[in-house]
């Protein structure tokens, strides 16, 4: 009986430790910033030719929920767009994007993952220098550059 009232007692201690909710990364947060692809997927990025990158810029709108951004980089291909970063998510619906054939697989891999990612909503995570692109099928992790 005593290991059992420990037992809840301990787990009453841990309960009112947990974060209830992680906060929202926000668009003043990544504006004018410089990103380093470093990892997909857990995988280092092993490319010669380019370095992987995306970088943020960009005026907060008047809706304080939910921050314009621009967005851009280059995998192999260069690409920019306007997004909207919305609890956590961003979503860059109109992202331009130029089509060049890259000598490399492993860019053309992320020429596709980082449009898809945009277009669709990818939920971000910024802790410390390191940021975090993630999907469902895909996460890629950047390292601040400046």
């Amino acid at each position: 009986m005593k290991k059992l009232v420990a037992l809840s007692l301990f787990s009453l201690v841990l309960a009112g430790c947990v974060n209830p909710g992680k906060a929202s990364v926000q668009a003043d947060q990544l504006q004018n910033h410089r990103f380093i692809l470093e990892n997909v997927d857990g995988k280092a990025v092993t490319t010669t030719a380019t370095r992987p990158e995306i970088s943020f810029s960009g005026a907060q709108s008047d809706i304080s929920l939910i921050k314009n951004i621009s967005v851009s980089g280059v995998m192999c291909n260069r690409f920019s767009g306007e997004g909207k970063l919305s609890e956590g998510e961003l979503k860059v619906k109109t992202l331009a994007m130029t089509r060049k054939l890259c000598t490399e697989p492993q860019l053309n891999e992320l020429d596709q993952a980082i449009g898809n990612m945009l277009r669709k909503g990818a939920q971000v995570d910024l802790t410390e220098d390191q940021l975090t692109l993630a999907t469902a099928e895909k996460t890629l992790t950047f390292k601040r550059a400046e």
